[in-house]
């Protein structure tokens, strides 16, 4: 199954609290960080919704 490697390059600061919650969601808090999740429906529609706050690279696992 495929992966999803996520990593926050712009501040929250400012932004809606949806959004915020998303990222947070994810498991990001601070700029730079990076996670990985599976490439599951939901975790693409969350990556969706905030993607202008993220860089998101596919890796293979």
């Amino acid at each position: 199954m495929a992966k999803l490697k996520l990593t926050l390059v712009k501040s929250m600061n400012g932004r809606k609290q949806n959004h915020i919650a998303t990222v947070k969601s994810l498991g990001l808090k601070k700029i730079n960080q990076t996670v990985e999740h599976a490439a599951t429906a939901d975790i693409k529609g969350k990556v969706h919704l905030v993607s202008y706050l993220l860089k998101v690279e596919e890796v293979q696992g």
